[in-house]
């Protein structure tokens, strides 16, 4: 029976009078790749915290791999990759040495050439002291160390942060590749775009509790935010559109109709009975975003450019 990824049963942490984390009942399953998102202050760093046993919960349980987080901590040392938001490089060690490094402390017999390859480092990458990387080449030696021993699980923080699109792109399809693997991803973002993009499912996190946690677009229709279709037509139509099942706010102005369709057989009825009585030129079709889910949940328009931190250190 394989185990779950991480799970979390009650899980409370409490600082004096201030409940950072409420009762957070949490799986993700082995082979996913797993958002998790939420304001700042929402508590999900404090929740990674716990799972890398730099603070001890309050109340509740925390295992990953099947493992307590606490009781097991050395033993998932080796099966467990971190790159934390604050990861920190020596500026005058090469990036193979810092791999090297990595090795050496879980005691693996990686190649690390093979690992700085396989992140998109070059060999004369490698040769360079680290004090000289972009930002997106440190985000690769990062995790290029994380992936040292051959890891389970990898868990990201912020991952993206910092990076180009172009960057955020690359590092996106190193995930995916991992993934491909088999290794399961958990990274929590404020950067909702990038989660979107990569996630099999989002967990979201409000005020210390687990709000929501499916796909995206399941979340979608538990919300019953639909799709926004526009239609561009050659001529306004003169005629009501009538009643149409699954379709709201039709909207009819110069040269276009627009409606917000709740499933996609009714995209299709939407666009049939337009070009009934009109002739229609383009179709644009576009449904609700992260964003748009992500307020619904948390009352936000998006999320504070400025994460939450996390714990420094961890396994790099």
């Amino acid at each position: 029976m394989t185990h779950p990824a991480i799970e979390t049963k009650g899980l409370s942490k409490r600082f004096g009078d201030v409940t950072a984390v409420d009762s957070v009942d949490l799986t993700v399953e082995s082979g996913e790749i797993f958002g998790f998102l939420g304001p700042n202050g929402a508590g999900k760093s404090t929740t990674i915290n716990v799972l890398l046993d730099f603070v001890k919960p309050t109340s509740g349980t925390a295992s990953m791999l099947g493992l307590d987080v606490s009781e097991d901590r050395e033993t998932l040392h080796n099966r467990i990759g971190v790159v934390p938001e604050n990861y920190g490089l020596y500026d005058r060690l090469s990036g193979r040495r810092h791999v090297e490094l990595a090795a050496e402390l879980k005691d693996a017999d990686d190649d690390p050439d093979e690992l700085l390859d396989r992140v998109g480092l070059s060999r004369e990458d490698a040769n360079r002291p680290a004090g000289e990387y972009s930002t997106g080449m440190g985000q690769r030696l990062a995790l290029a160390m994380a992936l040292v021993g051959d890891p389970d699980l990898l868990i990201l923080d912020e991952p993206t942060s910092g990076l180009d699109p172009n960057g955020a792109r690359e590092l996106r399809n190193i995930i995916r590749t991992e993934n491909e693997r088999g290794v399961t991803v958990f990274f929590s973002s404020h950067i909702l775009e990038q989660v979107e993009a990569v996630a099999d499912r989002v967990g979201i996190m409000n005020e210390g509790a687990l709000v929501a946690v499916d796909s995206i677009d399941r979340l979608r229709q538990q919300l019953d935010t639909g799709a926004e279709v526009t239609l561009d037509v050659d001529r306004t139509p003169e005629r009501d559109l009538g009643d149409l099942p699954n379709v709201r706010e039709i909207e009819v102005a110069d040269g276009s109709v627009r409606g917000t369709c709740l499933e996609p057989a009714a995209k299709l009825r939407f666009i049939d009975r337009v070009r009934e009585i009109t002739t229609v030129t383009d179709v644009r079709i576009e449904e609700s975003s992260l964003e748009d889910l992500f307020a619904s949940y948390t009352g936000e328009d998006t999320t504070d450019s400025q994460p939450e931190s996390v714990v420094p250190g961890g396994v790099a």
